[in-house]
């Protein structure tokens, strides 16, 4: 048909708009399929991208590898490509730096693969990495800083060298007398040498040197009452181990703590909540279970004294329990 010559008899202008606009319209599936194939990407299916996002990060290409890992982990389904994804973007991310890639790669690693020998390998390895780098990044940035300064001091108790931390602990006090935390590291750095009255002594003064800085520290008040349980203060120990439980609900030593010193002070009835939160919260600890069948036993219970006394001697049957350390301030200030 020749559009020029309908009797509407368009100008010739008129005549190629309208031509044009036929074609389009007419046929829209085939400007439309021209559309798309200029960008292929938008058919790209999850697996595929993921599988061009591993392969990109396998020769070493990792910046262009992160945005297309990133977009595409989220809609994967196979568990087995899903953890190649997540490996090759937490590699990545380590190989420039991106340490939010790696943290988030991390945390999916762990919550779909949990307990992988390989995952646990690489979490470990990986957060070593990142903490390394990011104290190595807070003494290049604030050398001077409180913080840098006790990072340095934290290095030194690491590595045994306790005149040498005890030594930087105190000049981080000559310069930020107020700083949270500095007291409880001297007075564990205390407790690290043999047991006597002076170091007794000395380490009280430096918990309480701490409560007066922060007085709403589980740990200080936690290692008050250790003191005083080895003491034999055991109402002195109730105080503070109870205070440390008000401070941080999640430090179960605190209701170990305080449960063994009210058996101790005969308050056996009392005992029995704090030590039901302690086992509960550390199911595998016997000695929990020995000091609440105590405090059962004692009040009449018998048969309950009897059923936690056979979990104590299962428990105990088990591999021994990894050493407790004493708790870190690591929440400064509470």
């Amino acid at each position: 048909m020749n559009l020029c010559r309908v009797e509407l008899s368009l100008p010739k202008s008129r005549c190629i708009f309208v031509l044009v606009v036929t074609v389009v319209c007419g046929n829209p599936g085939t400007w439309l399929i021209a559309q798309v194939s200029k960008t292929p990407g938008a058919l790209e299916s999850p697996t595929a991208a993921a599988e061009r996002g591993i392969g990109l990060a396998t020769r070493g290409h990792c910046k262009d590898a992160l945005p297309i890992l990133k977009n595409v982990i989220p809609k994967l389904r196979d568990k087995d490509l899903l953890h190649d994804a997540v490996m090759a973007r937490a590699q990545c991310g380590m190989a420039v730096d991106q340490r939010a890639a790696v943290a988030e790669s991390l945390l999916v690693l762990m919550r779909e693969f949990p307990g992988d020998p390989k995952v646990l390998y690489i979490t470990t390895r990986y957060y070593s990495e990142l903490a390394n780098r990011t104290a190595q990044e807070l003494i290049e940035k604030s050398p001077s800083s409180p913080e840098a300064e006790t990072l340095i001091a934290e290095a030194f108790q690491a590595q045994g060298k306790w005149d040498d931390a005890a030594a930087q602990f105190r000049k981080i006090l000559q310069q930020n007398p107020n700083q949270p935390g500095i007291h409880y590291q001297l007075g564990r750095i205390l407790l690290s040498k043999p047991l006597d009255p002076t170091v007794t002594e000395e380490a009280t003064k430096e918990f309480e040197a701490e409560l007066k800085i922060n007085p709403t520290s589980p740990a200080a008040e936690f290692m008050l009452g250790d003191l005083a349980w080895r003491n034999q203060k055991a109402d002195v120990a109730i105080e503070h181990f109870y205070r440390a439980t008000q401070f941080d609900a999640g430090l179960a030593e605190a209701y170990l703590g305080l449960g063994m010193a009210l058996n101790a002070a005969g308050k056996y009835s009392e005992a029995i909540t704090p030590l039901k939160k302690y086992t509960d919260m550390e199911p595998s600890d016997a000695a929990g279970y020995y000091q609440l069948a105590t405090a059962y036993a004692r009040t009449g219970n018998k048969p309950e004294a009897d059923r936690l006394l056979a979990l104590q001697r299962k428990m105990e049957s088990k591999k021994p329990r990894m050493m407790t350390l004493p708790p870190q301030d690591v929440a400064q200030p509470h």
